[in-house]
């Protein structure tokens, strides 16, 4: 298991990082702020990024989610009980389910329809949180102790 924990980890690292990045006024995938946004973001008519500190929240959020499975493993000591970590492991993976399984609705179509990002959502950004919480999910099962 800690080597899912680890992969977890650096995936969930690289995509911190791109939040980041964003917040600091990086504009890879695009060529300028509204190409990004369509890439990224892809709300009906966006035409921008989100503000720096909706970046950096995020990042934040990220950043405890990238720790979550190196502390559940047991790569690092840390304060909590396994028990809490475990809860907290499963509820991080439904977040990242839920938003993986969005995606692929309907409603979620008609909210963020700009390309390229409804392309991306679907070959990428979706499948990668479907693939995010089934590892939580993972994590989250087999090292709740028993």
């Amino acid at each position: 298991m800690i080597v899912l924990a680890v992969i977890l980890s650096s995936v969930l690292l690289l995509i911190t990082t791109l939040h980041v990045y964003w917040g600091i006024g990086g504009i890879w995938p695009g060529t300028d702020q509204a190409s990004c946004a369509r890439a990224v973001v892809g709300f009906r008519g966006v035409d921008e990024m989100p503000s720096p500190f909706a970046s950096f929240a995020v990042a934040a959020c990220l950043v405890l989610a990238t720790l979550w499975p190196l502390a559940l493993t047991g790569v690092f000591a840390t304060p909590f009980p396994r028990e809490g970590l475990a809860a907290t492991a499963l509820m991080i993976g439904l977040v990242f389910l839920g938003r993986g399984i969005a995606g692929f609705t309907p409603w979620w179509r008609r909210l963020a329809p700009e390309q390229p990002f409804a392309r991306l959502d679907q070959s990428l950004y979706s499948p990668f949180c479907l693939l995010i919480g089934a590892g939580f999910a993972i994590l989250a099962i087999t090292e709740f102790p028993a």
